[in-house]
């Protein structure tokens, strides 16, 4: 796999376009992903019950043969009864009449705030203007990052490049989130482009696989999306042999998808509102992989946990009680843990016993701007990595006044 500098347009025969609307005051509001061949298709969506009309009307029409996404940002178009299903269909229908496919070949994705309906004539008018200066070129992918962002403070998007029996084949993504992030799918909004061949089936389990260690092993508030959405699109004019299941190919295939999911991921987490330092917590030697993810997740998830590491206080207590509350099995009298940064790294818990330790070392430690949580369970050998962020007063600030 080779990582290269890019964005959602540098898989073969993928456009995009972002632009400001009207939706939001100033800032880039609408965009649109565009594929020259139909693309095969999967998608994961959140488990928050109360689902937006985009989630809904994606989870519907995800395995048809894809031609574009829809995206607006400043309008989540959730909590927004039949009309805001409707709203979804028309939004797909007039993107699909400019391209001269079937309005169930395009998918949508909104987001911002929730419980107010959309305004169709603004947005069927970014749809257009758009479609006006869709454009393969660096910059059109760029636009369209930057337009699917809320409270994000930078766009976030990544690509690398695999070979498929001497083809070259591009993965690209863009994603966005910075607030109600959660473990347990989706987190956020994510588009990604690929020019692999490989069919929807196979798409869905990459996928779904993939999601499993980064999207839902990112926390930043414990608040759960109504919009939250990974789509993948697979257009296959890299013109390899289709990707089976089980083979080579398909591991080299996953291993990239991953990473774009994993980076994703991460960009988020460190993005988070408010959000001065990125923590990562590593759970090792666990009973089992599912143990592993619920005690790395709650780790991350504790507010009074991110509290202490804004303020780089020592407090590894709580990070032994979110796991206590996880869920996860383990045993307490077992566990160490250390905190470890750029500047070094302190023991302060050794299987079960409390470290005497120097505080003035450990809060060097703690002042850099990622913080690994190092937690051995000395209770199997299954592991498992989370991501999250300190909490701040910058965040109730942020969220304070979200919708003005």
């Amino acid at each position: 796999m080779k990582i290269i500098e890019g964005n959602i347009t540098n898989p073969k025969g993928f456009s995009a376009a972002g632009i400001h609307c009207g939706l939001k005051k100033e800032k880039k509001d609408m965009a649109i992903i565009v594929s020259d061949a139909l693309c095969s298709a999967a998608g994961c969506f959140t488990t928050n019950t109360v689902k937006a009309a985009p989630v809904l009307y994606d989870m519907e029409n995800v395995r048809n043969p894809i031609k574009a996404v829809a995206i607006n940002s400043g309008n989540a178009n959730a909590c927004t009864g039949e009309q805001g299903l409707s709203d979804a269909e028309e939004t797909a229908d007039t993107l699909a009449g400019m391209l001269g496919c079937g309005g169930r070949n395009v998918l949508v994705a909104s987001t911002g705030v929730i419980g107010v309906n959309l305004p169709m004539d603004t947005l069927k008018k970014g749809v257009c203007s758009c479609f006006e200066v869709l454009g393969k070129d660096r910059e059109s992918g760029e636009n369209a990052a930057e337009a699917i962002m809320t409270t994000d403070t930078f766009a976030k998007k990544v690509c690398c490049e695999i070979n498929v029996g001497g083809k070259t084949v591009t993965l690209a993504g863009m994603a966005k989130g910075s607030g109600m992030i959660n473990p347990n799918m989706a987190t956020m909004l994510c588009f990604i482009t690929t020019d692999a061949a490989v069919s929807s089936e196979v798409l869905q389990k990459a996928l779904s696989d993939a999601v499993i260690d980064s999207f839902n092993m990112i926390s930043v508030d414990g608040d759960m999306s109504t919009n939250d959405t990974v789509l993948a699109l697979a257009n296959g004019m890299a013109e390899n042999e289709e990707i089976k299941a089980g083979t080579e190919d398909y591991d080299k295939f996953f291993e990239a998808l991953f990473y774009i999911n994993k980076a994703l991921a991460i960009k988020c987490a460190k993005d988070g509102e408010g959000a001065t330092k990125l923590i990562e917590a590593h759970v090792y030697n666990a009973a089992s992989k599912k143990d592993a993810r619920l005690l790395a997740r709650s780790i991350v998830s504790s507010n009074l946990f991110k509290a202490a590491i804004f303020g780089s206080d020592a407090n590894w207590g709580r990070a032994l009680c979110a796991m206590g509350y996880s869920g996860g099995k383990f045993q307490p009298m077992k566990v160490s843990l250390s905190f470890v940064s750029e500047k070094g790294s302190i023991l302060v818990m050794d299987k079960g016993r409390p470290i005497v330790f120097d505080e003035d070392i450990a809060k060097k430690i703690l002042s850099e701007d990622k913080i690994i949580v190092e937690a051995d369970a000395a209770d199997g050998n299954a592991e498992a990595t989370a991501w999250g962020c300190d909490l701040t007063y910058d965040y109730v600030k942020i969220n304070g006044d979200y919708r003005s």
